[in-house]
């Protein structure tokens, strides 16, 4: 497998260290990068994003990356957004009214239901579809060490607001926390998550080493 080449979208948004160096253990060459150049060039791009949705997408429009990152999500090349980065895919956010998302993915991000402990924060289960690339080779036994309830793997959340797909065929795996909501997104080769892949343990590390052989041309075996 050769070494693929990851530009990880910088905007000013957050720590990015530990997202950079989880692709670089998994065998990737990573540019944490704010040149719209490096970026259209990569093998493949991770948009991440921390914190508030508006703020992270009047950051990338700021930069002057909006467009870059929205190519990238669209083209062939591998894609994976991560936390905010998965929420800036869709049309908007009720976090923020009036700024619009990448509009790469129908649907909205809403507010997780009240009745519940917010944010979210800590290990939960994800449902993955049938026939995942994203979370091929992940067993009923990874993440946390304990064995996950039929068979679905730990992840690890933090955020206070989720998506909700208009096209359930986009989405890779739910969630449930008071309402069932997108924790990852799969259309070809645009994969994001909810959850934090580089704090989720072996099932993180296991997602983003599928992402690495993806932009590599192929899914890395099990």
């Amino acid at each position: 497998m050769k070494v693929p080449n990851i530009a990880v979208i910088d905007y000013g948004i957050g720590n990015l260290r530990s997202a950079v160096k989880a692709l670089e253990n998994s065998g990737a060459s990573v540019a944490l990068t704010s040149d719209a150049d490096v970026i259209a060039a990569a093998d493949g791009v991770v948009l991440p994003g921390v914190g508030n949705f508006g703020a992270c997408m009047r950051e990338l429009r700021r930069a002057g990356l909006e467009d870059v990152a929205r190519q990238a999500a669209l083209d062939d090349r591998p894609f994976f957004g991560i936390c905010v980065g998965l929420q800036m895919l869709f049309e908007g956010s009720e976090e923020s009214p009036g700024i619009d998302g990448l509009g790469v993915i129908a649907g909205r991000v809403l507010r997780l239901p009240d009745t519940m402990k917010l944010p979210q924060i800590g290990w939960n289960t994800v449902e993955v579809r049938d026939g995942s690339q994203l979370f091929a080779g992940v067993g009923a036994d990874a993440g946390t060490g304990t064995e996950c309830a039929a068979g679905d793997p730990w992840v690890y959340f933090v955020h206070t607001y989720a998506a909700h797909a208009d096209d359930p065929s986009v989405v890779g795996g739910w969630c449930e926390y008071g309402t069932r909501f997108v924790a990852a997104v799969e259309l070809d080769t645009l994969w994001a998550t909810q959850f934090h892949p580089e704090k989720s343990s072996s099932v993180g590390l296991k997602l983003l080493r599928n992402f690495v052989g993806a932009c590599a041309g192929a899914v890395v075996a099990t």
